[in-house]
């Protein structure tokens, strides 16, 4: 069947990059031929019939904007049988020859249950500042939000060396410690504390003492959003441990803004492009787009669920390796 209209949604939090991979999947398709609508906020648009019309000039400008042209949301409902089934009769009457969906590790549970009540083809591209995704070495947004991160530890790092303390700062990573390990290996940071590894208040505070006795009068504590309590109530059990004056920096939401980098442009760029040529192509089936080693790649979306998450061991012994720097437990 021949692509004649298609939709694109952008799924979940936002991160910088989706405006990039928007504006590829609508160029893309512009240049085939293809019509494309927007679905604003996300699978909630489809059920608002909250849509429209995109094309070569309503893209333009925007690859260096971070946020989403097309707004986002969580619609959290869809894991209901019910919800399920009324949003894919929506998505029917939208009439579209395919639909790709801009989103991350709930986007792709979403897009797999609504797949089974629909014939429309679901292509996913993966995005999110976590890198949580299986199937794929980088996500959207990852490599950005790493670069804000480190961008701040460097200045937080200039107060903590001035007043000689020990800094936590805090990093988004809810179940896995990614992009915290690449945050302290890329800022030289003395420990991460990640999800994966169970918190040891001790341990941390006899790494800390041994980074004094080598002559160290500040430290860089990185410390997953995701780990008990996270960076206050870390720094709160080293006070009672260590000699120094340990503060606490929540870097939040500012992670998830700004213009992407040039890494993130690419990649959004080659996703969505590669989104679209797969429908172009034909699937019968649900499929998520990545990137391998640098080659393309594609997924049957229900395989891609099951997927184990990149790991983090190449970055713990680089870590260990080149800055010494030592893991929570």
């Amino acid at each position: 069947m021949a692509l004649r209209h298609i939709g694109v949604l952008t799924s979940g939090g936002d991160c910088p990059g989706l405006n990039a991979c928007v504006r590829a999947v609508v160029r893309s398709a512009g240049g085939a031929g293809v019509q494309v609508s927007g679905i604003r906020y996300g699978f909630r648009g489809i059920v608002d019939n909250d849509v429209i019309p995109l094309d070569d000039r309503s893209v333009s400008g925007i690859i260096q904007l971070g946020g989403t042209k097309l707004r986002t949301s969580r619609f959290l409902e869809l894991h209901q049988p019910d919800v399920v089934r009324s949003t894919a009769e929506a998505l029917d009457r939208l009439r579209l020859d395919g639909l790709i969906v801009i989103g991350g590790d709930g986007s792709q549970r979403a897009a797999v249950a609504l797949s089974e009540h629909v014939r429309t083809p679901i292509v996913l591209v993966p995005k999110t500042i976590d890198n949580d995704v299986g199937g794929t070495d980088y996500a959207i947004g990852f490599d950005s939000a790493v670069n804000t991160a480190v961008e701040a530890i460097d200045k937080i790092r200039d107060t903590a060396l001035s007043h000689e303390r020990v800094f936590a700062v805090e990093v988004m990573g809810r179940g896995r410690g990614i992009l915290a390990s690449a945050v302290a290996l890329a800022s030289g940071a003395e420990v991460v504390c990640i999800p994966e590894v169970p918190l040891e208040p001790d341990a941390i505070a006899s790494a800390l003492m041994r980074c004094s006795k080598k002559g160290k009068c500040s430290s860089i504590i990185v410390v997953a959003e995701g780990c008990p309590g996270g960076a206050n109530k870390l720094a709160e059990d080293l006070r009672n441990r260590v000699p120094f004056d340990v503060r606490v920096s929540v870097l939040g939401y500012m992670q998830r803004g700004g213009p992407p980098t040039a890494f993130d442009r690419i990649l959004a760029s080659e996703l969505g492009t590669q989104a679209f040529d797969v429908l172009a192509a034909g699937t019968d089936r649900p499929v998520m787009v990545g990137r391998i080693r640098g080659e393309p790649v594609t997924h049957d979306l229900r395989d891609a669920i099951h997927i184990e998450p990149r790991s983090f061991k190449e970055l713990r012994d680089l870590c260990h390796r080149l800055s010494g720097i030592w893991f929570g437990s």
